[in-house]
């Protein structure tokens, strides 16, 4: 079956990477949730230090975090640039005047304490991310917070269905430049191929869906009543250590954010 399959998680054997999923994510929900509340450059950078700091204990490599987290990287560099051309916090030192395009000392601080804030909530997601496998997590969110199975190893089984569909996209589209059908530089002629094979990827989707759905139907996921894992999930100490660490930074961050008087409440 589709969903048994799995592929090698990073620091699966790590300290911090072979804790309870469950657990995992919530430790990186505890900063997120904090810091959606206050924007101070204390705080955040107090939990974006933690999080790099930590980086070994979770079994990764700096190159791999590089590799697959440039993607943060560059959005944290839009929102803080964006923040910074585009607040209206023009106070302290000119620093850049080109007309329209006026850069100031808090300018560039309100720009920076975004970004941060935003590295903050979004980095430890993606540690604890990065070493959960999907297996795991669907039989840690039945077995712990008590998720529906349907809904849990449907979403799981969608999961591992979604790589499918950028193959199938290259299929299609050899497929269609093998018959002829290419749009060369007509745009028109681009965008009626464009909705072709999206209508084409969009019925292959439904159709594997539907047979993916009666076979996991005749396995049991349809039952109503209670259900047994095949492979344990525990919670143990270690677990709920990992919660209490990251409460305990988030706490410390914030006493020192509200202590140097930079916490500011985003919710007024």
């Amino acid at each position: 079956m589709i969903i048994t399959g799995s592929t090698e998680i990073p620091g699966q054997h790590s300290p911090l990477g072979r804790r309870n999923p469950v657990a995992k994510l919530g430790a990186a929900f505890i900063p997120a949730i904090v810091l959606l509340a206050g924007v101070d450059p204390v705080s955040s950078g107090i939990v974006v230090a933690a999080a790099l700091a930590s980086v070994p204990a979770w079994g990764l490599r700096w190159t791999d975090l590089i590799r697959r987290g440039w993607p943060l990287g560059l959005a944290i560099t839009s929102i803080a640039l964006g923040n910074t051309i585009f607040t209206g916090r023009k106070g302290g030192a000119v620093l850049v005047d080109l007309g329209p395009l006026l850069i100031t000392s808090e300018s560039m601080a309100a720009g920076a304490t975004t970004g941060l804030r935003f590295a903050a909530i979004v980095l430890p997601g993606m540690l604890a991310v990065l070493t959960i496998d999907p297996v795991d997590l669907a039989d840690s969110l039945v077995r712990h917070l008590r998720v529906p199975p349907r809904f849990a190893y449907g979403s799981l089984a969608a999961l591992r269905l979604a790589p499918l569909l950028a193959t199938e996209w290259e299929v299609l589209g050899r497929a269609r430049r093998a018959r002829g059908l290419e749009a060369g530089r007509n745009p028109v002629a681009a965008l009626r191929l464009f909705g072709g094979k999206l209508f084409a990827l969009l019925v292959g989707a439904v159709r594997r869906g539907t047979h993916l759905a009666v076979a996991m139907d005749a396995r049991g996921f349809d039952a109503r009543g209670p259900r047994t894992c095949a492979r344990e999930s525990r919670f143990t100490r270690a677990d709920a250590a990992l919660l209490l660490v990251s409460a305990g930074v988030v706490a410390l961050a914030v006493t020192l954010a509200v202590g140097t008087g930079t916490w500011t409440s985003s919710l007024r």
